[in-house]
């Protein structure tokens, strides 16, 4: 007998059985590598559920659990009790999101089989980082509020209101800041940045950011929409570069561009938006993904988000994004060109504000640049994204 027959019986020999109730029901047979790979393509990849799935489904489960806050805060008639932009109307407004977002983390992260903190919350030196953050982000806001003033183009009064006065309004506007930072942050730096870094490629990215121009385009009350066009094309080059040469972290950039886009897009909505102002916040946004690739948290972005808009509002009393907010501890009023003062959009709405942006983004690559952190729970990026 030939050896190799020889060894071929032998190792059936020595196999087990099949069992009978495979052998009598072919339904128990497990499913074929074709069948099984055509369900786990549409629906899940190398990492789980697939990006794309896991944004629509996030997205559905933020607009429901942001529905039911908002109607149980006005059935108890909390909403609508105080100006829209005072500190108090401001954190009350944001308790929506706000519990959404925490509400569709946490249904996600137990479908994914993560934590809620693996979105990018979990790096080291949390507590450091925040606060190196808002210090930064007070100093950031408060040399652009002097490059304002000494150009003429920012006046600001000197008439303080009482101390115990303006120590409460700065808290509630703290807290009122600190939940919008935690929200905004939240949704583009953690969970959207984190799932899309983990499931998109340059074809996808390239998708998202014509369907953000696209939107920007056909809403009735786009502000600014000039800024969400250029950040989208300053991007598209150098992700293509990067795509082109098959860099291994080209997914996070991709997912950085998009996420940055989009916040942009976001702010398109606020009154007093002019384009400076919405490209400086894309702009800023993606300073803040460079934060969490370097520091490996997105604690430094919350924390610096949170001091620039305190500072804007509360400190110094000038528009945020177009708000004007009411009980703040200077007052301010732009002057001169709408172009050099930012107008109604507020000292962000001006072009100094392109010089500060490049200062905050040098400060995070000689801070932290060399001693670059992965990305919490870093995953290989999927080869495609349903």
């Amino acid at each position: 007998m030939e050896p190799d027959l020889q060894r071929q019986i032998e190792s059936a020999a020595a196999a087990p059985p099949a069992s009978p109730e495979l052998a009598q029901n072919p339904r128990n047979h497990p499913p074929s590598p074709r069948e099984r790979n055509t369900f786990e393509w549409v629906f899940l990849g190398p990492n789980g559920l697939r990006a794309g799935w896991s944004i629509l489904l996030f997205y559905v489960i933020y607009e429901f659990f942001g529905t039911v806050v908002a109607t149980i805060l006005y059935l108890a008639g909390i909403i609508g009790d105080s100006a829209g932009n005072s500190a108090r109307g401001v954190l009350i407004a944001e308790l929506i999101p706000l519990f959404a977002l925490l509400g569709a983390a946490s249904i996600i992260s137990l479908l994914e089989g993560r934590r809620p903190w693996s979105y990018n919350l979990a790096g080291p030196q949390r507590a450091q980082r925040f606060a190196a953050g808002a210090a930064v982000g007070f100093v950031a806001l408060s040399l652009l509020v002097a490059g304002l003033s000494l150009g003429g183009w920012l006046r600001i009064d000197h008439a303080l209101p009482p101390g115990l006065q303006a120590f409460r309004d700065g808290a509630l506007w703290g807290c009122a800041f600190l939940t919008v930072a935690s929200v905004e942050e939240g949704l583009f730096r953690c969970y959207g940045l984190f799932t899309l870094a983990r499931g998109i490629n340059f074809w996808w990215a390239l998708a998202a950011e014509i369907a953000a121009c696209t939107e920007a385009f056909w809403r009735s009350t786009s502000n600014g929409i000039l800024g969400v066009y250029i950040i989208a094309g300053i991007g598209l080059f150098p992700c293509l570069a990067l795509h082109l040469k098959g860099a291994p972290r080209s997914a996070f950039w991709q997912a950085a561009w998009v996420t940055s886009t989009v916040f942009g897009l976001y702010h398109t909505s606020n009154n007093g938006e002019n384009w400076i102002g919405v490209f400086a916040a894309a702009a800023i946004g993606f300073v803040f993904c460079m934060s969490v690739r370097l520091t490996g948290s997105a604690w430094w972005a919350i924390g610096c988000h949170a001091a620039w808009d305190w500072a804007e509002t509360f400190f110094y009393g000038t528009a945020d994004s177009g708000m004007q907010g009411h009980g703040h501890f200077l007052s301010a009023q732009p002057a001169g060109s709408q172009l050099w003062s930012g107008g109604t959009d507020g000292p962000e709405g001006s072009l100094l504000v392109l010089g500060v942006i490049v200062l905050l983004a040098l400060f995070v690559l000689v801070a932290y640049g060399r001693r670059e952190l992965p990305a919490p729970e870093a995953v290989p990026a999927e080869p495609t994204m349903s």
